[in-house]
């Protein structure tokens, strides 16, 4: 009994001492008992399973993902910075005012806003209140009136020759000369004041003006004879029976021939437009048109005006580029109207030129596709999509530019859209070949029927 109680404890420890030596000599004894299995087509390589590099897309499925792809072409691409603008006027050139030229009250109203209207043509009807103008009426017929008896005088004086003295004559030839003098002064004063020489004329006979019309001013000699001289009456500022004072602004019209762009950008952006003023790099302008429906625009825009002064509420500071506009005349109820182009207040974008990247790679931004760091685009040939690595250097919200850096060989069929629907194919595996297809050499995809005819 006590020799079984001794038995007992030795034979746990041989079965310990067993099971650590089994367990330390496992590798000589292992594969004898169980077999190694074969490794796998991974496994035997020593590598784990990548994501595809290829995807396989059908005819139909390319054109329901609209695919296109165009081969790859070095070229030069400037870098932009996009700032907003607006259409305005230019200063001194496209509005001006017309003025009451007397005191007085607003009798007609001849032209409406819209109208087109040419130097000349009558706008408004004063009727005349202005004491002064009145008694130059009243000064200018006197003085016609006595130059009629001085002269009248002067003839009986010289037909009684040898009876009066000769200083007697000399002194009805001065008085003559004052009042003409007089005359020549009050005539022009009411030429001031919008008379017309008929008028003017009328009153020195007896007939005084009780009304003035006022007419569209004469275009100024710098304006440009070539073109045509039309204005367009842009706003009223008085109404009917108003009563006005001299000098006071009874419309505005517009010459919007000549509009310029002003964009408005901020301080830190300043030494790359002074760049391109200097450099007299060309700025490009989105109206947000339709630009079929007008002629092609033949002028080039460049910064011609850089603001010296920032504006405290916005931080900006303003640059201008002269714009040309277009128009065209629309008869309606025997009234002309011009349609302008383009239209002071308009919104635009303006894409300013601050640096050259010459022998680069230009593509559609849906043609790059991103993972990460990591930015790809695909390059077709027939059926077979293939991913390539690519450098991005630059990329905006319409296209992104590469580096030619070898990764892609110029002349490349490169998938100009769809970059990112393909990635996802890619990723997920499901860019297979379908089942009952097969895969020509030439990336093209076959029916497994089609092979033996």
């Amino acid at each position: 009994m006590r020799l079984l109680r001794l038995i007992k404890p030795l034979a746990a420890v041989a079965a310990l001492a067993a099971g650590a030596a089994g367990y330390a000599t496992r590798d000589r004894w292992l594969p004898l008992v169980q077999p190694a299995q074969p490794a796998g087509p991974a496994e035997a390589v020593g590598e784990s399973e990548t994501p595809a590099a290829r995807v396989v897309v059908g005819e139909q499925a390319q054109l329901n993902l609209g695919l296109t792809a165009k081969p790859l072409a070095a070229q030069t691409y400037w870098r932009t910075i996009p700032v907003p603008g607006m259409v305005v006027d230019r200063p001194g050139q496209s509005d001006r005012g017309v003025v009451s030229p007397a005191t007085g009250v607003v009798a007609a109203i001849a032209r409406f806003p819209g109208d087109t209207v040419r130097p000349g043509d009558p706008l408004f009807t004063v009727r005349v209140l202005s004491e002064a103008l009145h008694l130059t009426q009243t000064e200018l017929f006197k003085a016609a009136q006595d130059i009629t008896l001085a002269e009248a005088q002067r003839k009986r004086l010289a037909d009684a020759a040898g009876v009066v003295s000769e200083a007697r004559l000399i002194e009805v030839d001065s008085q003559i000369t004052r009042l003409r003098v007089s005359v020549n002064a009050y005539r022009q004063e009411l030429l001031s004041r919008g008379f017309a020489p008929a008028q003017i004329d009328a009153v020195a006979g007896g007939t005084f003006a009780r009304e003035i019309p006022v007419a569209v001013p004469a275009r100024p000699a710098d304006a440009g004879a070539a073109a045509p001289a039309t204005y367009e009456l842009q706003e009223l500022k008085v109404e009917l029976g108003q009563q006005v004072q001299a000098g006071q602004t009874l419309c505005l019209i517009a010459d919007h021939r000549k509009l310029a762009v002003e964009g408005r950008a901020f301080r830190d952006e300043t030494p790359l437009l002074e760049r391109s003023v200097r450099e007299g790099w060309p700025v490009a302008i989105d109206f947000q048109e339709d630009p079929s429906d007008w002629p092609a625009l033949g002028q080039p825009f460049q910064i011609r005006q850089l603001a010296n002064s920032i504006d405290p509420a916005t931080r900006t500071f303003a640059f201008r580029v002269p714009l040309e506009n277009q128009s065209r005349a629309v008869e309606q109820d025997g009234r002309t109207q011009t349609l302008w182009r383009y239209r002071p207040g308009q919104k635009v974008r303006l894409e300013v030129r601050v640096e050259r990247l010459d022998g680069v790679f230009v593509l559609p931004a849906d043609a790059v596709a991103s993972d990460g760091p990591e930015a790809f685009v695909f390059t077709q040939n027939v059926n077979t999509f293939e991913r390539r690595p690519v450098r991005v250097l630059l990329r905006d919200r319409r296209q992104v530019v590469l580096a030619d850096d070898g990764s892609l060989p110029p002349g490349s069929y490169v998938v100009q859209s769809g970059a990112a629907q393909l990635a996802r194919m890619a990723k997920a595996g499901g860019g297979g070949v379908p089942k009952g297809y097969h895969i020509h050499a030439d990336g093209s995809l076959h029916k497994n029927e089609d092979e033996g005819k």
